[in-house]
């Protein structure tokens, strides 16, 4: 049952949504995914260098 309920609703999907919007939707949610992972990246490098050359000391 659980099958046919997944393909009932791809095969509703296919029909509600064109190719273009897919893509669009995918494209975006993938631009903010590498957005957020290239701010966590920079701020691990910012964190890692200020514990490298003691900030934060007193």
């Amino acid at each position: 049952m659980k099958a046919f309920i997944n393909c009932l609703v791809i095969l509703l999907l296919s029909f509600t949504l064109t190719s273009c919007e897919a893509i669009g939707s995918i494209f975006k949610t993938g631009v903010w995914t590498g957005v957020i992972l290239v701010v966590a990246v920079i701020a691990i490098i910012i964190w890692a260098l200020s514990k490298a050359f003691g900030g934060g000391r007193s």
